[in-house]
């Protein structure tokens, strides 16, 4: 028996309800009604003879075959974009060389280089971890094309490029330490020049808060090694605190550091380096 064939814009209707979890919200992403994807959504479910919501008040979650379905979805809608992308882009060729501060590469790059190497195969992309300060450097230099920094380093201008990411800057330590505890406070933080460093240091200086540098490192990995054993406390971005590290808010005192950003900096223009600069601002979007 001929098995019945998915329609590619209904799987991009479910894929989208399932992520926004719920049907109003999905419609404004795939420019429909909400009664438009309720049909489409009705007209897969007896298509696969399975439910793949549970409609509550004010949301809908995905049953299990609705779970089940989900993988597969993101995949076709993955090959779909591949194959379309095969034919109607432009073939590009060169090398790109971009520069990122590795708590950006650990978080963003990934997915990144794995889309980019799918749609752009041809295209070879050589990425240098650092300090924004080294990479600006090395961009003035001619040795790389663009680079991720963290904006407000010492020596950078506020304005730098393109910001592409904004989010709070927090105070983090281990759940049930206490380092948060000591005095002076113990700092995990990394080398000169790092913005982190920088708003974190100010802001107790003006609290009045006495401090010792416990431990410094280069990479975020560093930091946050010292804070999983409890030896002290660091400034780090919010989305990267994960258990069982945790926030302390409102803790001995701590002030307030208000959030960083993230730019671009361009240094050389072209089809490849373009595509490139795209493909990691939507990866920015898509991580908020």
């Amino acid at each position: 028996m001929d098995l019945p064939l998915l329609d590619i814009d209904v799987i991009r209707s479910f894929v989208a309800i399932a992520e926004s979890g719920g049907f109003s919200r999905a419609a404004a992403t795939v420019h429909r009604t909400p009664s438009a994807l309720s049909m489409q959504i009705k007209r897969l479910e007896e298509m696969l003879d399975q439910p793949l919501f549970i409609r509550e008040a004010r949301q809908v979650r995905l049953t299990p075959q609705g779970e089940a379905l989900l993988g597969y979805a993101r995949r076709l809608l993955k090959l779909n974009e591949e194959t379309v992308g095969h034919f109607l882009k432009p073939a590009l060729t060169g090398q790109v060389r971009l520069g990122s501060p590795d708590d950006v590469g650990t978080r963003i790059l990934p997915r990144v280089l794995a889309r980019f190497a799918r749609t752009h195969p041809a295209v070879q992309v050589d990425v240098l971890a650092g300090r924004s300060v080294d990479l600006v450097q090395r961009l003035n230099d001619g040795d790389l094309d663009m680079t991720l920094v963290t904006v407000g380093n010492d020596g950078l201008e506020p304005t730098l490029g393109e910001v592409v990411h904004s989010e709070p800057l927090v105070w983090a330590g281990r759940d049930g330490g206490l380092a948060v505890q000591r005095q002076p406070l113990p700092l995990s933080l990394a080398n000169q020049g790092c913005a982190w460093r920088r708003v974190a240091l100010a802001a107790l200086d003006h609290a009045g808060i006495d401090y010792r540098i416990a431990y410094s490192s280069e990479h975020c990995a560093g930091q946050e090694a010292a804070m999983l054993a409890d030896l002290a406390v660091a400034p780090f971005p919010h989305s990267l605190v994960k258990p069982p590290l945790r926030r302390l808010d409102n803790e001995a005192g701590l002030p307030e550091l208000g959030h960083y950003q993230i730019a671009l900096v361009r240094g050389a223009a072209g089809p490849a380096h373009d595509a490139l600069a795209e493909q990691v601002k939507a990866a920015f979007r898509d991580y908020r």
